[in-house]
């Protein structure tokens, strides 16, 4: 799996927690893929879209039409998150199949998010 890893995360930059509050505030759409027990115990962060890692491809697909509102296209910039920042890098491959060129993913994901010191709604 690390090299699976080594090889999806060679395609795209990752970034940290306060690039991605950045990016937010830029207009990029933060996705939380992580699962509702996970929510439930360590909260949300503030204006992310939440969606399961099972449904993500079809709410994110801009042509999909089972799509999100927010999916309003293919150059859309899209942080997705995940607990600890693995299962988003292989998210983002999938989303870069899907030509979402401009998606990337949270380094160390929601726990590096809160160890920053950002909002966290519990």
């Amino acid at each position: 799996m690390d090299e699976l890893l080594v090889r999806v995360r060679a395609g795209y930059e990752r970034i940290g927690p306060h690039e991605a509050s950045a990016a937010a505030a830029a207009g990029a759409l933060l996705v939380d893929i992580r699962y509702a027990a996970l929510r439930e115990a360590d909260g949300l962060i503030p204006g992310a879209l939440v969606i399961e890692r099972n449904e993500l491809e079809w709410r994110l697909d801009p042509r999909g039409s089972h799509r999100a509102p927010q999916a309003t296209g293919h150059d859309l910039r899209i942080v997705v998150i995940c607990n600890e920042g693995y299962a988003s890098s292989l998210a983002v491959a999938s989303l870069h199949q899907l030509g979402l060129h401009r998606a990337t993913d949270l380094t160390g994901g929601f726990q590096a998010w809160r160890r920053a010191g950002l909002a966290v709604i519990t």
